[in-house]
């Protein structure tokens, strides 16, 4: 039984994601919302709303352990496993909008999560200064892409074009896409309800902390939104929105996800030491990754997807065998210390060198 409902939980949820994603795709192309502003805000937010579900689930239930780790686990899934596979799959161009304001962000609010939890608690009022961070962000979103259009209408006027015909708003067009909506809402909660329970379930028959479930089972899970998109979007040559969706996602997994989290909790959400001391961190050093690598060309390349999903897998081999407390641990966090994370970040810092002697002028 407990398969069952993990199984339908997560079906829920990726059917519900899809339902509010369609219905708010559309309804913003009806109102005439530019396609990067629903890349970056419509799509990131809606195939981020299972980890809202989650965690909101989690943290009304008192599970922090659940609540925090979907949004650390989901972060490192979406730059790491998700950029990566999409990378392997075709390289992937980066906007130099992405480069220059989004991402800093990215790694921004990454860095003010640690520094919120170093007291070992999220509390409500810094829950609520990461929800006004959304609402800061998704005005400047919007602000951002009227002053594009503008000036694309602008342009067009001084070449002798014609304005393109404003978009259908039909009742029967609003209708349909609120009830999808609707409808998405409703699948997510339900899918969000029998998807912690029976990871808690499950958590229980392994021996396996609460902490490691919400950093891997759960935090995968409610990202399969986000795997779907991406890839999509990579294979149909739309890269920028395979790449902005992760973005986006991040973003609105700390400052909403995790705002609202701390904000419904009486106590806010605590901070087990574990995160504190490792997953956090990670979170933090995938953010920074990208910025060497997304200023070299604006390009991910195929050897960096492959170097991403690397680190991936060797993330959740880490949690596993520190969970079991295994015999490899040793040797394993000790190969990972002297050898991979050194080289890694020496080839980072050479790219970001060999980028920074490009982009000089007379280069």
């Amino acid at each position: 039984m407990t398969a069952v409902l993990f199984i339908a939980g997560l079906a829920l949820l990726v059917l519900g994601a899809e339902s509010l994603v369609r219905g708010a795709s559309k309804l913003a192309s009806s109102l005439g919302v530019p396609p990067l502003v629903v890349g970056l805000t419509v799509v990131a937010y809606g195939t981020s709303t299972p980890e809202l579900a989650v965690s909101l689930q989690a943290a009304l239930a008192g599970q922090a352990d659940i609540a925090l780790g979907n949004v650390v686990g989901s972060n490192i899934f979406n730059v790491l496993f998700i950029l990566g596979l999409s990378a392997m799959i075709v390289p992937l161009v980066v906007s130099r909008q992405l480069v220059w304001m989004d991402v800093p962000l990215m790694v921004g609010v990454s860095v003010l999560v640690l520094l919120m939890a170093i007291d070992g608690r999220i509390s409500r009022v810094e829950g609520g200064v990461l929800v006004s961070g959304i609402v800061a962000y998704t005005a400047l979103l919007v602000r951002r892409s009227r002053q594009d259009k503008a000036a694309a209408r602008e342009a067009a006027a001084g070449d002798g074009g014609i304005a393109a015909p404003a978009p259908a708003r039909s009742a029967r067009t609003w209708i349909v896409n609120l009830v999808y909506i609707s409808a998405g809402l409703g699948l997510l909660v339900l899918g969000a309800r029998w998807f912690v329970e029976s990871s808690m379930a499950i958590a229980r028959m392994m021996g396996v902390s609460e902490l490691v479930i919400g950093l891997t089972i759960v935090a995968a899970g409610t990202s399969m939104p986000e795997v779907a998109t991406s890839i999509i979007a990579s294979i149909r040559g739309e890269r920028d929105i395979a790449v902005g969706n992760v973005v986006g996602s991040n973003v609105y997994n700390i400052l909403a996800v995790l705002g609202l989290a701390a904000l419904v909790s009486p106590g806010g959400v605590t901070v087990a030491p574990a995160a504190l001391d490792f997953d956090i961190p990670v979170m933090v050093a995938a953010a920074v990754a990208c910025l060497p690598i997304f200023f070299t060309g604006h390009l991910i390349a195929r050897w960096e997807g492959w170097l991403f999903f690397g680190y991936y897998v060797a993330y959740t081999a880490f949690l596993v065998l520190a969970s079991q407390q295994h015999d490899a641990l040793s040797a394993f966090s000790r190969v990972m210390e002297v050898f991979v994370v050194p080289l890694t970040a020496v080839t980072l810092i050479v790219l970001a060198v060999r980028a920074r002697r490009q982009h000089r002028p007379g280069a």
